[in-house]
């Protein structure tokens, strides 16, 4: 028993090395490393969430550093061992399988949006959204659908809120829990004390937990959003942020923050997952406005 139990927490470790190791052989640029130790993995544990989860970073490395023809090469086969994974177990069952899905499909659509290909990446993420529309990769999908298709295009209506009419608004989607969205708190503050007139609206949704990870019921977590809002954005958010899961799969929010700029005809000239700094963003805003003077 003991020896079995040994066996059984060792294959637990390997399991949740992998992807770190994987990931520092990327970050040292050492591709052949992470190779080996995927396969040697593979050897001793077979295909599993994680193996794939180290995989899929593999595809998103070389796509990373424009290695095209690796990257797509890594996407495929973490797509196809993922699928007939699928076979056994459901995609949300365990944490790793839907990451390395999810980013084995991202990866696959900016290869081919990278060739010149944008059309087909296109139809093909949609394909992807048709097939895992109702799992965790939903929101992960449309944001690169969005990236490929949404600025230039008139804003997706919001529920519980309307966008401003007639004047430049920042969508800021935020999260609770998101360090990187109240270091952006300050920076989107000094641009709407900057830019008189800047509508900022930011969505949020409950994600079923509070502070420290600790299970929550809606109306608890409601609150706790709340308390983060008047604590960290009151600066930005005067109202009750609009909390709406809805939101999220519309904008393809599985990023944040992610930052959305509106011009003062409702279209679409930014779609950013992720942080931006001022001297990033500034230039953005203030083209809203010069468009708005003219």
């Amino acid at each position: 028993m003991k020896l079995c139990a040994w066996l059984a927490l060792a294959s637990l470790t390997a399991s949740a090395a992998i992807v770190k190791d994987v990931r520092t052989a990327i970050a040292a640029n050492d591709f052949a490393t992470g190779a080996q130790l995927i396969k040697a993995y593979r050897m001793t544990n077979g295909v599993t969430p994680e193996m794939l989860e180290a995989l899929s970073w593999m595809a998103r490395g070389e796509l990373a550093v424009r290695n095209y023809g690796q990257a797509e090469k890594y996407a495929s086969e973490t797509y196809q061992l993922c699928t007939a994974e699928l076979k056994k177990r459901p995609l949300d069952q365990e944490r790793g399988l839907p990451i390395a899905l999810g980013a084995a499909i991202e990866v696959e659509a900016n290869y081919l949006a990278a060739q010149h290909r944008r059309a087909e990446a296109v139809t093909y993420l949609q394909d992807q959204l048709k097939l895992f529309r109702a799992t965790s990769i939903n929101a992960r999908i449309q944001k690169n659908i969005n990236l490929l298709t949404m600025e230039g295009k008139p804003a997706p209506a919001l529920q519980k809120v309307a966008l401003p009419k007639g004047k430049p608004v920042l969508l800021f989607f935020w999260a609770h829990w998101c360090g990187d969205c109240k270091a952006e708190g300050p920076i989107l503050a000094q641009l709407q004390s900057e830019f008189k007139g800047l509508a900022i609206v930011a969505p949020t949704q409950k994600y079923g937990y509070v502070q420290g990870g600790e299970e929550a019921a809606p109306e608890v977590e409601l609150r706790y959003i709340d308390k983060i809002r008047k604590e960290r954005y009151a600066d930005i958010i005067a109202d009750p942020a609009p909390v709406s899961e809805v939101n999220f799969l519309r904008y393809g929010v599985s990023t944040t923050p992610t930052l959305v700029l509106v011009d003062r005809n409702g279209i679409v000239r930014l779609y950013h997952p992720g942080r931006m700094t001022y001297e990033e963003l500034r230039p953005l805003v203030a083209a809203l406005f010069k468009s708005n003077a003219s």
